[in-house]
């Protein structure tokens, strides 16, 4: 799963949320690392969606334009608690072999 999905994923996690929310999110969960743009935001939550890892919650108008808002779905919550438990596992393997390099010889 590429980044930007588990961050998207990561940030329809606790409530829904529109799409500039959801860009917001992305860039805070990230610590600034991953900013997304509208058009890649919008392509993905189709792919999403068309997935059924999320769902459209509810649309409202806003200053007389549709804002759509996007919730995570049953199975978007499987998947996405499958990849964390996977990057916990990888981060507790590179932390594992990180420490044999300090405490082990080093060798070209």
């Amino acid at each position: 799963m590429h980044e930007s999905t588990f961050l998207i994923l990561t940030a329809l996690a606790g409530r829904p949320l529109h799409g500039y929310a959801i860009i917001q999110s992305v860039t805070d969960l990230s610590a600034g690392d991953v900013t997304l743009r509208p058009g890649t935001l919008y392509g993905a939550l189709d792919r999403l969606a068309e997935q059924e890892l999320i769902v459209v919650d509810r649309e409202e108008a806003v200053d007389g334009r549709l804002r759509r808002y996007y919730r995570l779905s049953d199975s978007g919550a499987a998947v996405l608690a499958a990849q964390a438990d996977r990057l916990r596992r990888n981060a507790a393997a590179a932390t594992t072999e990180l420490g044999r390099r300090r405490s082990g010889p080093v060798t070209a």
